[in-house]
């Protein structure tokens, strides 16, 4: 069995002239971020592995999500290929998993998030909104040989507040 769990960065802040990679959260993403993290305990495995995106607003969600589920913030793996807003190479990484891993939680962008949780899935979402969280479930020993899984759980900003 391997379980995989999606969250897309929260809120960005788009005042600031940066590059995109650069962009920080705004104080919504974070009060997000700190919503949804505390809020998904009963839906995280026992062990698990964290990755994120190089980008800012990604680094730093995962961040406040690791702080709230007391995971070491020096073990959240960051990949430079991460950073896609493409499902095809997000799903060209999560196939290519080593198999060790039971459980991955994997903090990107959209639309890779959204257009991978419906291409794997098995409840359509129009949009994962931005501090998103979605969890599968794929029958497999093999990520190289994920397909349709069963969606677990979905957790979104507003259904919290």
């Amino acid at each position: 069995m391997k379980n995989l769990i999606l969250i897309r960065h929260a809120k960005s802040n788009w005042d600031v002239p940066l590059k995109d990679v650069d962009r920080p959260l705004e104080q919504r993403g974070m009060k997000d971020a700190h919503l949804v993290s505390l809020s998904i305990l009963d839906f995280i495995p026992k062990t698990f592995v964290i990755w994120s995106s190089i980008a800012k607003r990604a680094i730093d969600t995962a961040t406040i999500f690791a702080q709230n589920i007391l995971y070491p913030l020096d073990s959240i793996v960051y990949k430079d290929e991460l950073y896609t807003f493409d499902e095809n190479q997000l799903e060209k990484i999560i196939k290519s998993c080593d198999n060790s891993f039971e459980s991955i939680i994997l903090f990107g962008h959209n639309a890779a998030i959204t257009n991978f949780v419906n291409k794997f899935g098995n409840t359509f979402i129009s949009n994962v909104p931005t501090a998103g969280f979605v969890s599968l479930q794929f029958d497999t020993k093999y990520w190289k040989e994920i397909e349709k899984g069963i969606t677990q759980k979905i957790i979104v900003p507003k259904d919290l507040k």
